[in-house]
């Protein structure tokens, strides 16, 4: 059952404030993306900004019940935006939504390009709803308006994987995407890596405490014990090791919020700190919480961790030596803890749960129109991992030529030895672990 009690709408309601201001660190990029939609048309340059009165807003409600905006300037270029809105918490306001914020989506509005966006019928993992209410919005648009010359779609957080879920089931009724902030990777790969690091907190620092990590039938209680237990957990130098090693698992950024300066490569204390401000604000109100919301759609538990090797898998970290220094300046055994979470009893999940978060949903990689663009996605690899960005661009400009060397010529030619794409990943990582993003 969702939890509707007053703690966990006010940590939700935290939460999303806190993961809206964070997805606006991208909020450029939608200048950049209009500017190439204008382009990319023969287009000219828009027109000064129109004044408000010169920009019609159509609203309305659908069937299901979810509301919907939409706003046309009266010097449309012909291009519509359609926006994604991000996690809205069960029990919050629920508004139709068609900008990220309104210094974007006037800035828009004002260079000739059109909004629209709508609520969902539900609160909470609503994908399910969105994808069929966004397309709903888009038809109401081409029937009160015309057929725009281009649709790109655009989100932030929850509304990034609803940006990219439109344009793989509905791939014909957008010239170009923008997710920002995006959980890219899927329901299922997310909510399983958030598995792993709450079964791993959950056996190092809170092994008798009670706490449910599927199946949650007391969201409300079970945060408030979770938040404890790291409260607790964060006093002591062994309780940060152990944190450090739940945020490795889910490769959790060493820092929080562009407000505060970033810690040094190799100031493993502050990077710790910003993994907790991540858990408290961010990650534990979704899994110890809102993972319950998503199973009462589900049907049962979406996750699993059974053969997982958390050795494997923390080796693979971003974090590792983070993780590495911190148990040794805490006295902690690595290898112990690391074995107690390989020894544990797992988790399975229930098939038609995992089934539904497939359909709403997982990515096949089948991608038919521009997302983002080399230049700016080299810009956001840099934020993420500690590839700069020179490096990352011309790795993210490589991908786009899909060519397949047959020739063996080349094995005569040069001194080297090739190796397959994990294992020269995997050492670009290794060699760029003391840059620092540009």
């Amino acid at each position: 059952m969702v939890c509707k009690g007053s703690l966990s709408r006010r940590m939700g309601e935290r939460t999303v404030r806190r993961l809206s201001r964070l997805s606006r660190a991208g909020a450029a990029a939608v200048a950049v993306v209009a500017g190439l939609s204008l382009s990319a048309t023969g287009v000219a340059a828009a027109a000064p900004a129109s004044s408000p009165a010169a920009v019609r807003t159509i609203t309305g409600t659908f069937n299901d019940g979810a509301t919907y905006e939409i706003q046309v300037p009266g010097h449309w270029n012909g291009t519509l935006f359609l926006y994604s809105h991000g996690y809205v918490t069960p029990g919050s306001a629920n508004p139709a939504t068609d900008a990220g914020d309104p210094v974007t989506g006037g800035w828009l509005l004002g260079h000739g390009y059109a909004l629209a966006g709508s609520s969902y019928a539900s609160t909470g993992w609503a994908i399910q709803q969105a994808l069929t209410d966004q397309i709903h919005t888009i038809n109401v648009f081409d029937r009160r308006i015309g057929t725009p010359l281009q649709t790109i779609a655009w989100g932030h957080s929850l509304g990034g994987i609803i940006t990219a879920g439109l344009i793989q089931d509905y791939p014909g009724r957008f010239s170009a995407a923008l997710p920002m902030c995006g959980v890219l990777s899927g329901g299922v790969a997310t909510w399983n890596t958030a598995l792993d690091g709450e079964f791993a907190f959950q056996q190092l620092i809170d092994p008798s405490g009670g706490l449910q990590l599927v199946n949650i039938t007391d969201p409300t209680s079970n945060l408030e014990a979770a938040e404890a237990a790291a409260s607790t957990a964060q006093g002591t130098a062994q309780g940060q090791a152990r944190l450090a090693l739940v945020a490795a698992l889910g490769d959790t950024p060493g820092w929080f919020t562009p407000l505060s300066p970033e810690p040094a490569a190799n100031d493993y204390a502050a990077q710790e700190a910003n993994q907790y401000l991540w858990a408290s604000e961010v990650t534990f109100p979704f899994v110890f919480d809102l993972r319950a919301e998503l199973e009462a759609r589900a049907g049962g538990n979406v996750s699993w961790d059974t053969g997982v090797n958390f050795v494997s898998q923390l080796r693979k970290s971003a974090d590792f030596s983070e993780v590495v220094h911190l148990y040794q300046a805490a006295g902690l055994s690595l290898s112990a803890d690391l074995k107690t979470l390989n020894h544990a009893t797992r988790i399975s999940a229930d098939p038609s749960a995992v089934a539904y978060l497939v359909k709403y949903i997982s990515f096949n990689g089948q991608i038919s129109v521009p997302v983002l663009t080399p230049y700016l996605s080299g810009l956001w690899l840099a934020l993420v991992t500690p590839t700069s960005f020179e490096i990352g661009r011309h790795l993210i400009e490589g991908l786009k030529n899909p060519t397949v060397v047959r020739d063996r010529t080349a094995l005569n030619v040069f001194p080297i030895r090739p190796m397959g794409i994990r294992e020269a990943i995997q050492r670009a990582i290794a060699e760029t672990k003391g840059s620092r993003p540009l």
